[in-house]
């Protein structure tokens, strides 16, 4: 450990009700936690044969891990497990009730990591008893509030015991949200202390900077294409904040580009816009979706390669092309048409370059000539012969297609860097290491996501000429393969729609063809590209027919890790490589280059696999072409390098050590962890290449991140310095419980003339509540209110009031699945048959609007679709369901009090009966099930002629179904009160059934 961190445990320490730290990004949370663990299980055994301690719950216990992630839990289980002092056990919550009772009874000294819901119903049934807890841990402490969980089992641990609690974080940003949130969460964790350890503090800056690494900065420059969409960007960026200043509803100050770069953006602008969410107009809406996806666009174009990005772009103007507000923009044309002539150009034979020229949309468009042609060729320069036939494709008489495939700069300097490490390399050693795994030669390259991870590692094995031939194979194959579908499905109209900008129209301008009509751009570059598409997949074709024929070598080599798709398809093979072949032809395995940026709006977290590790020398040799040869004696030259990626937040510098590390996109998070393992070992030699792309928002984003940072912890330090936690006189700190709430006025006044207006002693309330229901904090609520919550596991409903009254809670999101799947139509008819008052509780969001729609948006007719008319069905199926609207979770509690107002308390036992039959399959008081055939009343009531309002009297009029199909027609018409249903129901019931024997 660093001195820093052991001065951070040990003020922890010096406070029995225990602290919250904050802390950099970065820096060794899961240190810090094992570190407190090892010295309170210190503590504990030292004091154990003395009895109890001073402020920690005696001389035992377990210590409970709360809402720590999976990569922060593996690092604190193993440092616990190196230590062997204590034992490590993850409960889950599929561990049946008995198996986690036996770990607590004999979990003296034993660190569990639990989750919140399964440790909270313990806590109340008694299963676990606070006195057998030595600490609580929550590692997430930023994510805490006075109705979350942590606070709920702080709350049922503190309620007659002294017990520690420390909480941890490592989002500064995440504690200034909002008013005095810092306060507030260390009130409802019933700690006094906040400890602040910014990068910046004297004593972690002093570790930190004692020994540094060695830093270099590289700065590469941006094409001028991405330099041209970067711009672009940034401006309809800063357009769509300007109409969202228009609106007047929303802070002012917190709308500018250097905060839209993060995704904590979206949460500060909904933050202000959901509670009048509902009376905002779609064009605000829509603009606050735009800026979402602007943000993605700027992040991806320096992150992937340019087919990639086209190819993003392209699902974007099918996805969101109608509604969105940012492609009406000027610069949103610049952005499409920069992002083409990346990767493909439309010319004519003579060199023009046909484009849609800059104006406004009435004006006809024009063709412009180019003088020199943009972007870099992707051929070899040995192949000068078949170049014109490999970057041009005929697409119609007059026109053909241009490739450029511009390659992303960071990919050249990167190969470079590598073969700068390898010959230093080989300087100190004498001799390359090729069998030899010398872990001080690792280098280590820190990638955002794992797809990234993936193609820098096909560049650096094969050639990048070759990485965004096969991107480009790929997306025009896409492109015949989308075209075909649309084809089968809509025949296209042979006459023209119309003239201008919207039917992508325009003049040629040429003079030659004078009776030329216009001609559309969009179907100009589709059959372009169509025709390029054909070209490859004849190739393709032609290559597998060959491979039929000469049987297929060994493959050579494989990639390490999880990166390896299952049922890859075979490379296609390039034009170049197919003319060329003369004898035989092998095939590579496509590490999953195929994987595409979603448009769908996910976050940047897609990446599903924790860390790509791929080696160099293990990865798949290239086809052995003779232009090639150079690229593999470069390749086997390479040091041996390993993939990280960010996303996975995984620290790995600990278990691969290496030598060299290039963080090819600049996190600061991951910065700091490079700081924290030069810092833990001195002695060794390490070099940091960072890689910026010069004038770029990566770099922008970068700074911001620190300078945002920053800011939060100097305003932390002014909350500090103001804050105020009340505590008891034994110095306990006292958090948000009912007897600190203030009576309403209503009560304070009335009894006056009674006692002198002593408040009469009544009865405690207890709501039964479903086990599943732990997941939301509305028990939390209850709890917090003095109503004795009692888990169980319910088959009918979700809190139980009393013996009458059920409630079935449903979220907003909920309610609309609910609908959507049929399950609320089976859980009110459920809830129906066992209680005589059935709730259906509506709840909403505190910060959200309390309404579903506008006044405007409610029609006039009943829509399948909408859900006020989904309701009125509902209540109209069910005159005895009774609806509650709530705002807020403490709205819900005191509805919840008014409606347990003379009414008896639930019973445990009948609760858990209710809807769950016996072993002779009879359920209890089900008053349906004692007097008819549920299964046969449902089978009458869709039958045709039978309706809500006759099935009732049908039922009445015979005792079966068998009866029923006997009875004449004028019995049935006078049981159904309609000659027409009768009719109806007897021409079913005598139709023969088709026999299917011939």
């Amino acid at each position: 450990m660093l001195p820093f961190e052991e001065q951070a445990v040990a003020d922890l320490l010096e406070d029995p009700n225990g602290g919250l730290v904050v802390v950099s990004s970065g820096l060794p949370l899961a240190s810090l936690a094992a570190a407190l663990l090892l010295h309170l299980h210190h503590q504990s055994t030292s004091s154990s044969p003395s009895g109890g301690g001073g402020g920690g719950g005696g001389g035992g216990g377990c210590f409970l891990i709360l809402s720590a992630p999976d990569a922060l839990r593996d690092q604190i289980r193993r440092r616990l497990v190196e230590s062997q002092l204590l034992q490590v056990h993850d409960v889950a919550s599929d561990v049946p009730a008995a198996h986690r009772r036996a770990l607590y009874a004999s979990g003296e000294g034993a660190a569990l990591f639990l989750t919140p819901r399964v440790l909270a119903a313990d806590l109340l049934t008694a299963h676990l008893l606070p006195s057998r807890v030595r600490a609580l841990l929550l590692l997430a402490a930023h994510r805490s509030s006075d109705t979350s969980a942590d606070a709920f089992i702080a709350r049922l641990l503190r309620q007659r015991r002294l017990l520690p609690v420390y909480a941890f974080s490592d989002r500064p940003h995440a504690m200034v949200a909002g008013f005095a949130k810092a306060e507030r969460t260390m009130k409802s964790l019933y700690v006094r202390r906040l400890h602040l350890w910014p990068r910046f503090h004297v004593l972690a800056a002093a570790d930190l900077e004692r020994s540094p690494p060695e830093v270099i900065d590289v700065r590469v420059p941006m094409t001028h294409p991405m330099a041209g969409i970067q711009a672009a960007i940034l401006d309809a960026m800063d357009a769509c904040l300007k109409e969202l200043r228009w609106t007047y509803k929303v802070d002012v100050e917190d709308l500018t580009i250097d905060k839209g770069l993060f995704k904590s953006f979206d949460e500060i602008v909904r933050r202000q816009l959901d509670p009048i969410w509902h009376t905002l107009g779609k064009k605000t809406k829509q603009l606050v979706a735009d800026l979402r996806t602007l943000r993605k666009l700027l992040d991806y174009l320096g992150r992937y390669d340019a087919v990639t990005y086209l190819k993003y772009l392209d699902t974007l103007r099918v996805s969101e092309g109608v509604r969105s507000v940012w492609m009406l923009a000027e610069s949103s044309h610049k952005i499409f048409e920069l992002a083409k002539r990346r990767v493909y150009q439309i010319v004519r034979p003579d060199g023009t370059r046909v484009s849609i020229a800059k104006g406004t949309p009435t004006k006809k468009r024009k063709v412009t000539p180019s003088s020199s042609k943009k972007g870099k060729e992707t051929e070899n320069e040995d192949n000068a012969p078949n170049k014109d036939d490999a970057q041009k494709v005929n697409a119609e008489a007059s026109f053909v297609l241009e490739e450029v495939l511009e390659e992303a700069p960071k990919w050249k300097v990167l190969r470079e860097l590598l073969q700068e490490i390898a010959e230093e390399q080989r300087k100190e050693d004498g001799v390359v290491p090729e069998d030899e795994n010398n872990e001080c030669g690792i280098v280590l390259v820190a990638c955002k996501d794992e797809r990234s991870c993936l193609q820098l590692q096909e560049c650096i094995s094969r050639t990048p000429q070759q990485v965004m031939r096969e991107e480009w194979e790929k997306y025009l194959l896409g492109k015949a393969e989308l075209f075909g579908l649309h084809k089968k499905k809509k025949k296209r109209s042979q006459q023209p729609k119309g003239f201008g900008v919207l039917d992508g129209e325009f003049p040629t301008g040429s003079n030659e063809n004078e009776n030329a009509g216009p001609v559309s751009i969009s179907k100009l570059e589709t059959n372009a590209l169509l025709a390029a598409a054909s070209g490859i997949s004849n190739l393709t074709k032609e290559a597998d027919a060959k491979e039929d024929s000469v049987p297929s070598c060994s493959k050579k080599g494989s990639v390490k890790g999880k990166g390896k798709g299952k049922g890859v398809p075979k490379k296609t093979l390039t034009k170049r490589q197919a003319s060329k072949r003369k004898n035989k032809s092998t095939t590579e395995n496509d590490n999953g280059q195929g994987t595409d940026v979603e448009a769908s709006g996910k976050t940047d977290e897609q990446s599903d696999i924790n860390v790509s590790k791929v080696s160099v020398e293990d990865a798949p040799a290239p086809a052995s072409t003779v232009d090639n040869v150079d690229d593999l004696i470069d390749a086997k030259m390479l040091p041996p390098v390993q993939f990280y990626a960010l996303d996975s937040d995984q620290h790995v510098l600990d278990i691969w050590k290496p030598s060299v590390i290039i963080v090819y996109h600049p996190d600061m998070t991951f910065v700091r962890e490079i700081e924290v393992y030069k810092a833990e070992n001195p002695s060794k030699k390490l070099r940091v290449y960072f890689l910026f792309y010069e004038e770029s928002s990566e770099v922008q984003k970068f700074e911001s991140s620190i300078r945002r940072e920053n800011e939060a912890f100097e305003s932390l330090i002014r909350q500090k310095s103001l804050m105020m936690i009340p505590v008891d006189q034994s110095g306990r700190c006292i958090g948000p419980t009912p007897a600190n709430e203030p009576e309403p006025l209503l009560s304070q006044n009335s009894l006056t003339r009674k006692a002198g207006g002593r408040k009469p002693t009544g009865k405690d309330m207890q709501v039964i509540v479903d086990m599943r229901e732990f997941m939301s904090s509305l028990p939390n609520v209850l709890h917090q209110k003095g109503i004795r919550i009692i888990p169980v596991t319910l088959e009918v409903g979700d809190y139980v009031l009393s013996p009458l009254i059920c409630v079935e809670r449903k979220s907003i999101a909920d309610l609309y699945q609910s609908f959507a799947s049929g399950r609320l139509y089976n859980q009110v008819e459920t809830m129906i048959r066992y209680y005589k008052i059935p709730v259906l509780l509506i709840e909403f969001s505190q910060d959200k609007s309390f309404s579903f729609q506008s006044a405007s948006e409610v029609g006039d007719d009943v829509s399948p679709t909408n859900i006020i008319s989904k309701l009125s069905l509902l209540v109209l199926h069910f005159p005895r369901l009774r609806i509650v609207w709530s705002r807020s979770l403490h709205a819900t509690a005191d509805i919840f009090m008014s409606l347990k107002s003379n009414q008896d308390e639930p019973d445990e036992n009948k609760a858990m009966r209710v809807g769950v039959p016996s072993e002779d399959g009879v359920v209890e008081d089900d008053v349906r099930a004692e007097n008819y055939n549920t299964s046969a009343i449902e089978f009458l009531r869709r039958l045709p002629g039978v309706t809500d309002s006759n099935y009732r009297a049908i039922m009445d009029g015979c005792n079966s179904l068998a009866e029923l199909a006997l009875l004449p027609a004028e019995r049935l018409a006078e049981l159904m009160g309609s000659q027409k249903g009768a009719r109806t129901l007897k021409e079913f019931l005598d139709a023969k059934c088709p026999s299917m024997i011939s």
